[in-house]
C-alpha cells in the first residue's frame, strides 16, 4: 500500500461552512479514493500461485469467494435497481476483508446475446462494437459506486481467450459419455475401447470393427453427452431461430419479439443433461440455497417413480411410462403426442372397417387426418396444449395396440394434450382415473372402465359420473385376467401400493415392462441460428460425420459476415427452415484441415449454428480464479484453494452467489450440469458451482399510464388531491418494474450527482431486507445523506476542516457512550454477517445520533470505531475520515471492531411480575440476578404486596431476569 495520503489533497469549499459534507465534496472524495484504490490494487485477491500470486500472509487466511450473477451490458445502461445486488455483495465482501479473509470479488460481462445482434441487424454496427461500448459505459457507472472488485480478474464472454475455453469445455462434453454403472462421465475413448474389445456390444449382429466410420459415429452419438439429433424443436420463423422451451412464453410466442413459435423437427445440438437428473436432484440437499429455488429445480427435474409398459402393435411396440401401473386394466385407448416419431410408422393407408366417424376428424384417410392435426398442434404452446379448461381434441391414427395385461385391442390416437417433452410421448389412457382422459373419452365416445373403487359414494357405473375419480386410498377392482402373454395377474381387492408392486413384478416377469424412474427434465437444446454466439468447434466430413477440432485450433473465432441476421420468414409460416448468418460465409464454412488424426488434410464443412447465450455463464466462476491462464481451464491448485470441498461445503463451490430469482432453473441448472461433467472428468475438485445462493429482491417504481395505457415520464407527473396528472391529463399509477421503456427509470448517475455514491449505497441497503422487493422513493434518499453529514460533523469541524475529536482514555469515556458504542459494534457485526444491511445501518444511525445528542467532542477511539463500522457500507467517506484520523493504511484492510461483552449486556432489564397471569408490577433488575434474589425482590415490592392483600402464596414461578409469576393460595 502507498504511504501517500489522498485526503491531504481535498479542496476547500467556498460554502458558508466551508468544510461541510456536500454533494460536491462527496463527488471529489469518491473520485479521488476510487483512483487511489485502482492505483494501489487495494482489492487484489492473491492466488496461492501463478501470475496473480501475492501476499502469502493474506493467502494463509480463510478465503471467501463472493460473486454476483453475470450482468449483460445493455445499451440502456444501469438504473438504480440494477446495482442493488452489486452493492450488497460489495458491503459483504468489505466486511469479510475486515474480519480476516482473503476475498475474491470481481465482475465480468455476459456479453453474447440477441439484443446486440438485433441492433447490428438494424444499424449495421458489428455486435462487438456496440457491446464493448455498452461495457465501457457500464464499467464507468459501476466504478462510480465504489465497488471493490479485483479488476485484474474481469473479462467478457466475447473475448476469444475466454470463449476458447467455452469451446474446450464443449469438446470435453462431446468427447465423454455417462457410465450408468459408475454414475459419472467418462472419456468416450473408454467406451470405444469397450466396443473394440467386445466387452460392450453394439446394436444388431455386427461387431464394432465391421461398422463403417459413419455407423460408428451414429453409435457413439447415442452415448455422447453432447450430440446432434433430429428432434422436435421450437421453431420461430419470425426470429429465424429455434428456441429452448424456457424462451417460449406461456401463450406459445417468443420471449423476444413476441413471434409465434411452432413445433418442428430439425437437426440440432443437444446436451444430455438428463443423464445427471438424479445427481442434480440429490445434491440440492447439500446446497445452502433458498428452499423456493430448490423446489423449482426439483419440480423442473420432475422425478417420478412408476413403470414402463410395452403395448404391442404390428410386430413392434409403443412404450409408455406411468406412475399408476395398477390402473393398467382401465386403459381403454392410447394417445401419442402429435410429434411422436412412430405416428407415421403405424398410420395405415385406409381407415379400419367400423372406424367411428368422430375419430376421423372428417378426413378421407388416416394420413390426411394426422397431417391436418399435426399442423393444428404445431401452432400451440405446451401450456395451451395442456390447459385444463380447453376442449379435448385429437384424431385416430387408424391403428390398434394390445393392452398387455388383458389382450384387448385399444385404439391409438394423437392428441395435443400429450407432449413429447414428458415421459415417452405416449400414454395409456385410463379415463376413469384421469380427468383429461375422462374428458377425451367422453368427447370421442370411448369406454370408461372403473378400476378403483370409488369412496365418495358415486358407485361404479361410469356412465353416471361427471368427472374422473383418482385415489391412492381405495381398493382396485375389475382388474383380473389371464393376460395377453398367457400368464394371468389379479389385482382385485388390493390397495394401490400393493397393486403397484404386484403389477410391476408381473410386467418384469412377463417382459411386458419394468419398474422405472422418469424425469420431466429434457435434454438441453444447445443450437441457435444466430451470429453473435460462440462458434461450435465441430466440422463435418463429406459423409456428414461430425469431428471435433483439436484443442490447438481453439479458439475458433467468429468470421466477418455481411448480414448479421438469420433469415427470417413470415411469422406464421411454420413450413420453413433455418438459414444462419454463418452459413453465408463460404470461405469460413468450407475448409481444408489436418485434424491431427493421422489422415492428413481433408475437406470439411463447419457447423454454422452458434451456442446459446447460456454457454458462457455455465463456467465463468472458474475463469475468475485463473483469468490469464492460456494453457489450461484453471490451475488445479488455484481451483482447489478457492472452490474445493471443505467442512460445510461437501461439494465445494462459490461461498456466496447473489442474483435474481428469475434464474432459478435455467442458468443455475445448466451451470450445475457443466460443473458435474468437469468434476467427473477430473478437471475441477468442486462438483457444484455455487454453494450458497442468495436472491435479492427487486427495486420497484411507480408506472404512470395515460388513457391509452401508454407509459408517461414518471418525473413529469404531478400529484394533486390524491390523483396524478401528466400535462394536465389524469393518469393511472401502479407499482411495478423500473425500466427505460416504462419511463420511470432513475439512473445511479443522477443520485450520485445529487448526493454522492455513498448516499446511494446507504439508501439501497437501508430500504428494507435485501431479499424483499421495495419501492424506490427519490425523496427519501436525503435521509441517508443527512446521516453522512452528521457522521462527518462528529469527526470534522465544518468551519476549519480540522479534526474535532479528542483523545480520551477508554476508562474516562462515559458509560452511556461505551454501552452505545459496543452495542452498535456487536449488532452491526452480526447484521453484516447475516446480510441484514438495513438493520446494520439503523444501528450505525443510532450510535451516530447518540454521539450527536451527547454534545461536545467525540472521543477519538469512539470515532475510529464508528468509522470502521461505516466502512463496508460507505467506503469513500470512511476512507477519508480514517486518513483524517491520522492513519496511513487503507481502512479496507483494517480489523472490524470487536465488542466488549461487558458493555453489550444491558445494565438493567425489566422484570414483569404477574399475579394470576395479570401484570401487577415491573422491576428494574440486574441481568445476572439469581432466581432466589428475583423472587425476594418481587415479593417485597409494594405493588405486589398490595395486590396480594395478605393472601397466602401457593407457588412462585421465576424465569430470571424477566418474569415472576405468583400463584396465590
Amino acid at each position: 500500500m502507498s504511504e501517500t495520503n489522498p485526503a491531504a489533497t481535498a479542496p476547500v469549499s467556498a460554502d458558508a461552512a466551508p468544510h461541510r459534507y456536500t454533494a460536491a465534496m462527496a463527488a471529489e472524495i469518491e473520485a479521488r479514493w476510487q483512483d487511489f484504490w485502482d492505483a494501489e490494487g487495494t482489492y487484489a485477491a492473491p492466488n496461492p500461485k501463478g501470475d496473480l500470486a501475492g501476499d502469502p500472509e493474506l493467502v494463509a487466511k480463510p478465503k471467501k469467494f463472493i460473486m454476483d450473477m453475470f450482468p449483460y451490458p445493455s445499451g440502456a445502461g444501469l438504473h438504480v435497481g440494477h446495482p442493488l445486488g452489486y452493492i450488497a455483495t460489495d458491503v459483504f465482501a468489505r466486511f469479510q476483508r475486515m474480519t480476516g479473509h482473503n476475498v475474491l470479488h470481481t465482475l465480468g460481462f455476459d456479453a453474447f446475446g440477441l439484443p446486440a445482434e438485433q441492433y447490428a441487424v438494424q444499424t449495421g454496427t458489428h455486435p462487438r462494437v456496440s457491446t464493448e461500448a455498452n461495457m465501457e459505459n457500464m464499467k464507468s457507472q459501476l466504478r462510480r459506486l465504489g465497488l471493490g472488485h479485483d479488476k485484474r480478474r474481469s473479462f467478457a464472454t466475447i473475448d476469444p481467450e475466454y470463449y476458447k475455453w467455452t469451446q474446450w469445455i464443449f469438446l470435453q462434453i462431446f468427447n465423454s459419455w455417462y457410465d450408468d454403472e459408475a454414475k459419472k462421465a467418462r472419456p468416450i475413448t473408454e467406451l470405444v475401447a469397450q466396443f473394440e474389445s467386445g466387452a460392450r456390444g453394439v446394436r444388431g449382429d455386427r461387431s464394432w470393427n465391421e461398422l463403417t466410420e459413419a455407423e460408428r459415429a451414429d453409435v457413439l452419438g447415442e452415448y455422447r453427452l453432447a450430440y446432434a439429433s433430429d428432434a422436435p424443436v421450437n421453431w420461430c420463423p419470425g426470429l429465424g431461430t429455434v428456441l429452448a422451451n424456457e424462451e417460449v412464453t406461456a401463450d406459445g410466442r417468443s420471449e423476444r419479439g413476441n413471434f409465434p413459435v411452432f413445433k418442428s423437427k430439425l437437426r440440432q445440438w443437444n446436451m444430455r443433461i438428463t443423464a445427471y437428473a438424479d445427481r442434480l436432484l440429490d445434491d440440492l440437499d447439500q446446497l445452502d440455497w433458498p428452499e423456493a429455488i430448490k423446489l423449482q429445480q426439483r419440480n423442473w427435474i420432475g422425478r417420478s417413480e412408476g413403470a414402463r409398459v410395452d403395448f404391442p402393435i404390428d410386430g413392434e411396440r409403443i412404450t409408455v411410462f406411468t406412475t399408476r401401473p395398477d390402473t393398467l386394466f382401465g386403459a381403454t385407448y392410447m394417445v401419442l403426442a402429435p410429434e411422436h416419431p412412430l405416428v407415421e410408422k403405424f398410420t395405415p393407408d385406409a381407415w379400419p372397417e367400423g372406424t367411428h366417424d368422430a375419430w376421423t376428424g372428417g378426413h378421407a384417410t388416416p394420413a390426411e387426418a394426422v397431417a391436418a392435426y399435426r399442423a393444428q398442434a404445431a401452432s400451440k404452446s405446451d401450456v395451451e396444449r395442456q390447459a385444463e379448461a380447453k376442449d379435448k381434441t385429437g384424431v385416430f391414427i387408424g391403428a390398434y395396440a394390445t393392452n398387455p395385461v388383458n389382450g384387448e385391442q385399444v385404439p391409438v390416437f394423437i392428441a395435443d394434450y400429450v407432449l413429447m417433452g414428458y415421459g415417452t410421448g405416449a400414454i395409456m389412457a385410463v379415463p376413469a382415473g384421469d380427468q383429461r382422459d375422462f374428458e377425451f373419452a367422453r368427447a370421442f365416445e370411448l369406454p370408461i372402465r372403473c378400476i378403483v373403487e370409488p369412496t365418495d359414494g358415486r358407485g361404479t357405473d361410469t356412465s353416471t359420473w361427471e368427472d374422473a375419480f383418482a385415489s391412492y386410498d381405495a381398493k382396485i377392482i375389475n382388474s383380473s385376467s389371464a393376460g395377453s402373454s398367457g400368464e394371468g395377474v389379479t389385482l382385485d381387492g388390493l390397495p394401490v401400493v400393493e397393486a403397484k408392486e404386484r403389477i410391476t413384478e408381473w410386467l418384469e416377469r412377463t417382459g411386458a415392462g419394468a419398474g422405472t424412474v422418469n424425469f420431466r427434465l429434457r435434454d438441453w437444446l444447445f443450437s441457435r441460428q444466430r451470429y453473435w454466439g460462440e462458434p461450435f468447434p465441430i466440422v463435418y466430413d463429406e459423409d456428414g460425420t461430425a469431428h471435433p477440432l483439436p484443442a490447438s485450433m481453439l479458439p475458433l473465432e467468429l468470421p466477418e459476415v455481411e448480414d448479421y441476421s438469420p433469415r427470417t420468414f413470415d411469422p406464421d409460416d411454420a413450413d420453413t427452415e433455418p438459414e444462419t448468418p454463418l452459413s453465408r460465409n463460404e470461405d469460413w464454412v468450407n475448409v481444408t484441415l489436418d485434424l491431427g488424426d493421422g489422415r492428413g488434410p481433408r475437406k470439411y464443412r463447419r457447423e454454422t449454428n452458434t451456442m446459446p447465450n447460456w454457454a458462457g455463464s455455465c463456467w465463468y466462476e472458474l475463469r475468475y480464479l485463473d483469468p490469464h491462464n492460456g494453457e489450461q481451464l484453471v490451475d488445479p491448485e488455484i481451483e482447489q484453494y478457492w472452490m474445493g470441498p471443505r467442512e460445510g461445503l461437501p461439494h465445494g463451490g462459490v461461498d456466496l452467489y447473489v442474483g435474481g430469482a428469475e434464474h432459478a432453473v435455467l442458468h443455475l441448472l445448466y451451470a450445475r450440469f457443466w460443473s458435474k461433467v468437469l468434476f467427473d472428468l477430473g478437471h475441477v475438485s468442486s462438483a457444484e458451482p455455487f454453494h450458497k445462493l442468495f436472491n435479492q429482491g427487486m427495486i420497484q417504481a411507480y408506472v404512470y399510464r395515460d388513457a391509452r395505457g401508454i407509459a408517461v415520464p414518471a418525473a413529469e407527473v404531478e400529484e394533486r388531491d390524491g390523483a396524478y396528472y401528466y400535462q394536465g391529463e389524469k393518469v393511472s399509477r401502479l407499482l411495478g418494474k423500473m425500466g427505460k421503456s416504462l419511463k420511470n427509470a432513475v439512473t445511479p448517475d443522477e443520485i450520485c450527482a445529487e448526493y454522492g455514491a455513498d448516499t446511494l449505497r446507504l439508501y439501497e441497503m437501508a430500504m428494507g431486507p435485501l431479499d424483499v422487493s421495495r419501492p424506490w422513493d427519490t425523496r427519501a434518499v436525503v435521509g441517508q445523506f443527512r446521516l453522512l453529514q452528521r457522521l462527518w460533523r462528529n469527526v470534522v469541524d465544518e468551519n476549519t476542516g480540522e479534526l474535532s475529536v479528542v483523545d480520551v482514555a477508554e476508562g474516562d469515556i462515559d458509560a452511556g457512550t461505551l454501552r452505545a458504542l459496543h452495542k452498535a459494534v456487536d449488532g452491526v457485526r452480526q447484521d453484516l454477517e447475516g446480510m441484514r444491511f438495513n438493520t446494520a445501518i439503523a444501528k450505525v444511525t443510532e450510535l451516530n445520533n447518540h454521539l450527536t445528542k451527547a454534545g461536545g467532542p467525540v472521543p477519538r477511539s469512539v470515532a475510529e470505531r464508528l468509522v470502521l463500522l461505516v466502512a463496508p457500507l460507505a467506503p469513500h467517506v470512511a476512507e477519508e475520515l480514517w486518513r483524517k484520523l491520522g492513519h496511513e493504511s487503507s481502512v479496507v484492510h483494517e480489523d472490524f471492531p470487536v465488542a466488549d461483552p461487558a458493555y453489550v449486556v444491558d445494565e438493567t432489564v425489566t422484570c414483569v411480575v404477574q399475579i394470576k397471569g395479570k401484570v401487577k408490577a415491573r422491576l428494574e433488575v440486574a441481568p445476572s440476578i439469581s432466581d432466589d434474589d428475583l423472587e425476594k425482590a418481587a415479593l417485597a415490592d409494594e405493588k405486589v404486596v398490595a395486590a396480594l392483600g395478605g393472601a397466602g402464596i401457593r407457588k412462585v414461578i421465576v424465569r430470571a431476569p424477566k418474569l415472576v409469576n405468583i400463584v396465590p393460595a
